[in-house]
């Protein structure tokens, strides 16, 4: 492994190992007697814990034993103890009346469906009314006034049979919302990795690039969805493509601190001395990490001096 890889994977799996401990000493610091309590309504708190726990001791032993009288009544009505396998049956057949329905609900559509309908139905996954409007003839490419199609809107909730019903019927894989993004947009914002893999196997580009420049895999990793990014770089997309600003993927993964998205871009062979449009590199990016590393470490030395830790 490269001296550079290995210092930055050292240098990112103690960062994570640092805002672990971090988290797990917010934690400890929120116990009750960790803090310190010194004021007058303590032993008032403490009684009114008290006398709570005893008035919920009395409310379950009164539930036992109402449950115990109701079972007792039941038995008496049904003509004794002999008839227990009629009380269950009994019980049973409440249960399965107070139970929702298991069955599928099979959505009849009745009467044209309108564009709106059309676009919340992509949305809500509702298959009939997608048809529905389809066979009367619909644009499958029908949008709102962002231009967002019921292709994205499907993308981005992974409703992936919805996807293929839309392209089978004609609907357009690369149309542009008004920030230039495609579904392989939306289907990596949403992190629906089966979509994206029906919509590459359709003939998406997965190097597309949107308004501000960024790619799919941009978007996957601003969105920290580890299984599109891995799938993304499986397949071999351009990963040091840069933004409107300039930055990679990596830069993008460093600056919103996704660690383990930092980790396998740089394994995956992402370049570290990529610099973006302020002149800066994710190595640069991953020494501040370790600046921050040391004061954080400083800190938590400080707060065991004094006894915090």
């Amino acid at each position: 492994m490269d001296d550079e890889v290995q210092w930055a994977t050292g240098v990112i799996d103690k960062k994570v190992e640092l805002e672990n401990k971090s988290e797990r000493l917010k934690a400890l610091t929120r116990k009750p007697g960790i803090m310190k309590m010194d004021t007058p309504g303590l032993e008032e708190e403490k009684f009114i814990k008290s006398l709570n726990r005893r008035v919920m001791d009395i409310k379950a032993t009164e539930h036992v034993w109402k449950r115990s009288s109701d079972l007792h009544q039941e038995i008496v009505d049904l003509g004794g103890a002999e008839n227990l396998t009629k009380l269950r049956k009994k019980r049973k057949s409440r249960k399965d009346e107070a139970a929702p329905s298991s069955r599928a609900v099979v959505e009849v559509v009745i009467g044209p469906v309108d564009p709106s309908d059309f676009l919340r139905a992509a949305v809500q996954g509702r298959v009939k009314v997608i048809e529905r409007f389809l066979e009367d003839g619909g644009n499958p490419n029908t949008c709102d006034e962002f231009k967002r199609t019921a292709l994205h809107r499907a993308s981005l909730e992974g409703h992936t049979d919805i996807v293929h019903k839309l392209l089978d019927k004609g609907a357009d894989i690369n149309f542009k919302d008004r920030l230039d993004c495609r579904a392989v947009h939306w289907a990596c914002r949403g992190g629906k990795l089966g979509t994206l893999k029906a919509l590459q196997n359709r003939g998406a580009d997965l190097n597309v690039k949107d308004r501000l420049m960024s790619t799919p895999l941009h978007v996957a990793t601003r969105t920290g969805h580890y299984d599109v990014v891995e799938h993304l770089l499986s397949s071999g997309i351009k990963i040091n493509a840069k933004d409107r600003e300039g930055d990679t993927a990596l830069h993008d993964a460093v600056r919103l601190n996704r660690y383990k998205i930092v980790k396998l871009l740089i394994l995956r062979g992402a370049d570290m001395k990529v610099k973006n449009a302020e002149g800066v590199t994710a190595t640069e990016q991953v020494k501040q990490w370790q600046f921050d590393t040391k004061e954080t470490l400083e800190r938590l030395d400080g707060m065991k001096d004094v006894g915090m830790v």
